[in-house]
């Protein structure tokens, strides 16, 4: 009577998995897929989703919509997708947010590495050193020299306790050895309106949210946080060419529930990829001043385990706390 109920059970798991292998060849013929996207509706990462959403409806012939289950820096959306079926229709719309948050939450609702599988990122987005028009620095090297001989305050705002632009500047101020303080904002678009406010003096932010205000004249740019030069702002330096070792480098990617059959996993990266070479998606991220990327379940696993390392470090450097 007890090895019953565990026959029983262990009968109902292999009968729904040999469903799910059955009906990988047919992905995705049953139905529209849906695609979590962890943030609200509207923002940067909301667009870019649904940007690839489109393509991929179109690569899949079947039709991707866009749920926004913002919350817990991603890790409500996260977390629904590493808890559903995996079987194709439930899919992640990630940030590099989820390789941060493995160090910065003590317990972020599932385990990224053995509840997800990566599919393929889709581009990679620089930050952008962005400051206050009054503020006397006109270069990065006057703003480096700012920071480090204390010549006058230096408040920083980020999108919140442990964002990417929070850890830009935490890196930052630990190579010129400045004496910025960070100020957490609810988001990153209430630090950018106090930025030009002149309530603070600098934010590292997402080139995508701020090239409007760039654009404008509304704040000044002085540099780009990632390895090389940005094509979108191209007399841009990089923080490196002053900070020697300094990099950030946000991106975006795709990832599904463990278990989810390969065959769904290739055919989804293989779409993914096409979508990040199509001609026009290419030209919309170039003019984010974003870099498509589109590589291999492979190739995103090995990038995203040295991710997961590279974000402790900065956690740990900038000493960030969840609230």
């Amino acid at each position: 009577m007890i090895r019953r109920p565990l026959f029983s059970t262990t009968a109902t798991i292999c009968l729904i998995t040999a469903s799910i292998c059955a009906h990988a060849q047919d992905w995705p013929s049953k139905k529209q897929i849906t695609m979590v996207v962890p943030f609200a509706a509207g923002g940067s990462t909301d667009a870019t989703a649904r940007l690839l959403a489109d393509k991929l409806g179109k690569e899949l012939g079947q039709q991707v919509i866009v749920d926004n289950r913002a919350g817990a820096g991603s890790n409500i959306g996260s977390a629904y997708v590493a808890k559903a079926a995996p079987d194709g229709y439930t899919i992640l719309f990630a940030t590099s947010t989820i390789a941060t948050n493995v160090t910065l939450y003590k317990n972020m609702g599932f385990n990224l590495s053995k509840d997800l599988v990566p599919v393929s990122q889709f581009a990679q987005i620089p930050n952008v050193l962005t400051v206050n028009n009054s503020l006397p620095t006109k270069t990065l090297k006057e703003f480096s020299d700012y920071a480090h001989e204390k010549k006058g305050p230096i408040n920083y705002g980020s999108a919140g306790s442990g964002s990417a632009s929070h850890l830009s500047g935490a890196l930052f101020n630990s190579l010129a050895k400045g004496s910025m303080v960070h100020v957490a904002y609810k988001g990153g678009a209430p630090a950018n309106t106090d930025l030009i406010g002149g309530q603070i003096q600098a934010v590292f932010s997402p080139m995508v949210e701020v090239l409007p205000f760039i654009d404008s004249g509304k704040l000044r740019a002085l540099a780009v946080t990632t390895k090389e030069r940005s094509s979108r702002l191209p007399n841009l330096p990089t923080v490196a060419e002053v900070l020697p070792g300094y990099e950030i480098t946000l991106w975006n990617g795709v990832l599904v529930p463990k278990s989810t059959p390969p065959e769904i996993v290739t055919k989804l990266a293989a779409a993914t990829q096409k979508a990040a070479a199509d001609p026009v998606v290419r030209k919309t991220l170039a003019e984010q001043g974003s870099i498509p990327i589109g590589n291999t379940p492979e190739q995103f696993s090995k990038a995203l385990t040295a991710e997961i390392d590279k974000w402790a470090k900065l956690v740990k450097l900038s000493g960030a706390q969840v609230e």
